[in-house]
């Protein structure tokens, strides 16, 4: 609240001048201290929080009889190892596998996984399935499988963002699993090729 205040000095000088009373203004901020305070608790109650971000993740029934297994060709599969410094190591199919390397960028796994979804599809077609959120509904998805394999260099974020390059992908069918022996000695030694087979993989996640 604003207050006037007189100064004590004025009336006639000498010569017979009259000289008129100063005034001083005096603005009181103590009211726009609890008008603070309440903008503050109006915007605290009415602000919308930031919601944390899942990704849900379908864990799969710790006994699965071999009846319900589908059989998947070699070149419907894309083998994804997460490596160490934000490296992607992938290659296709298991019988002379070649190992390549990329990064997490649009141009590197992005392009990998699409480029490997368009040749599945032209050579294999779409599957058509239950749609989970359209009851009594279909669609279609790509028969392109994807293993997803951190090593022990990989950090929590790098298995992150592979599983966010399946959702913008569209990639309905991937795993996570664990690095075998033969794919670790064929990450450091890529020359020698792939020592590894259908049966040992099985075997592999079985021992787990």
């Amino acid at each position: 609240m604003a207050e006037m205040q007189t100064a004590e000095s004025g009336g006639k000088k000498k010569g017979g001048k009259v000289r008129g009373k100063k005034m001083s203004t005096r603005v009181d901020l103590t009211p726009m201290v609890d008008l603070g305070f309440l903008l503050i608790t109006f915007f605290m109650l009415t602000t919308t929080l930031a919601k944390p971000q899942i990704m849900p993740v379908v864990m799969p029934e710790k006994d699965v009889d071999k009846e319900d297994l589908v059989e998947t060709k070699e070149s419907q599969v894309l083998t994804l190892l997460l490596g160490g410094g934000d490296k992607v190591y992938y290659y296709e199919g298991i019988t002379d596998a070649k190992l390549d390397s990329t990064d997490y960028s649009a141009e590197g796994l992005r392009k990998v996984i699409l480029s490997k979804k368009d040749k599945v599809n032209a050579q294999f077609g779409e599957k058509e399935i239950d749609d989970p959120k359209n009851p009594g509904g279909k669609k279609n998805i790509s028969k392109m499988n994807v293993i997803i394999k951190p090593t022990k260099d990989a950090v929590y974020k790098n298995l992150v963002d592979a599983f966010d390059e399946m959702k913008i992908c569209n990639v309905a069918l991937y795993v996570l699993l664990d690095i075998s022996k033969q794919e670790e000695d064929f990450i450091k030694n890529p020359a020698a090729g792939l020592k590894f087979s259908v049966d040992d993989q099985v075997e592999a996640q079985q021992t787990k």
